[in-house]
């Protein structure tokens, strides 16, 4: 009941900050994505969404310049992020050399699974995923290139279960990705039109 409570607040705060009409909420936590084309994350990638988005401070990834994230209902129900141009050797997340358990860098030579083993420990390490189940892993073109589709879900210590996909590709060494991921009851499947909608409109600038 508590977080189910937690949830519906989240969901209704931000629903309630929408409605002011201006260009952000009144809030320094979020700031309007209008329907137009925006550049994301470092400024390289161009996206167009349907409607209107939040943009919102970072939660798992910290302050890496390369990532963004969007929301629609509040970050515990769902969320978009962009990676643009991770470079070779580089940190999705900032971390300590001397944490035992580390989320690995990206190296520009990897393979989509070695990817995708890099994202399961992201999930696990920074996002508290419990149990994370790869539920397929396909080629599909991105920005031009020989790129991926992960379809996966994740159970997380608030014993929420939740959905993603994620689209990426190398591009001249560096890592493109991006990644939605919903609480897998209703959000996803509401979003996810959004989504493939976000990815096909990608460009480079």
């Amino acid at each position: 009941m508590n977080r189910k409570f937690l949830l519906a607040l989240a969901a209704a705060s931000l629903a309630g900050c929408s409605t002011l009409g201006s260009e952000g909420f009144g809030s320094a936590y979020y700031s309007l994505i209008r329907v137009k084309p925006t550049a994301v994350g470092d400024r390289s990638l161009m996206v167009i969404p349907p409607r209107e988005w939040n943009k919102q401070r970072p939660r798992i990834f910290d302050d890496i310049r390369d990532v963004e994230d969007w929301t629609l209902n509040g970050p515990y129900l769902d969320g978009i992020t962009f990676v643009s141009g991770l470079a070779n050797g580089k940190y999705l997340i900032r971390q300590s050399r001397y944490e035992d358990r580390q989320v690995p860098k990206f190296r520009a030579e990897m393979t989509a699974p070695e990817i995708v083993s890099m994202l399961e420990s992201l999930y696990r390490v920074r996002g508290g995923a419990v149990d994370f189940r790869t539920l397929s892993l396909m080629p599909r073109p991105f920005l031009g290139q020989n790129g991926f589709q992960l379809d996966y879900e994740h159970l997380d210590g608030d014993e929420l279960w939740r959905k993603g996909r994620v689209v990426g590709a190398v591009v001249q060494g560096k890592l493109y990705m991006i990644m939605f991921d919903a609480a897998r009851s209703h959000y996803y499947a509401n979003a996810l039109p959004d989504f493939e909608a976000i990815v096909a409109s990608a460009r480079l600038r």
